[in-house]
């Protein structure tokens, strides 16, 4: 029973690796693309957040736009002070569409 129910854990346990290939972004076909880079400058209290956008298309540059966002280092929340925190310090998360 114990020998079985290894097994199986053992097959289970497997079977969860989600063994994810990534392609290596110099290997990638930048001719037809959308690249976005996202950057962080602080100066000062102020801190810029910009998206800049370059579209590719049969090797050509089609269009690029850049966007910045101004806000403040710190906001003031309704939060402790102790746990106050930067703006140039948070995480980035990135949604495609």
């Amino acid at each position: 029973m114990k020998v079985t129910f290894l097994v199986l854990s053992l097959i289970l346990f497997a079977s969860c690796q989600n063994p994810t290939q990534e392609q290596a972004l110099e290997n990638l076909d930048k001719k037809s693309a959308r690249e976005v880079t996202l950057t962080t400058i602080t100066k000062g209290d102020t801190v810029y957040h910009l998206t800049k956008q370059n579209i590719w298309v049969n090797g050509v540059q089609i269009a690029q736009k850049t966007d910045t966002i101004k806000t403040k280092l710190t906001e003031n929340t309704w939060s402790s002070d102790e746990n106050m925190l930067k703006l140039n310090q948070i995480p980035i998360y990135v949604t495609v569409q």
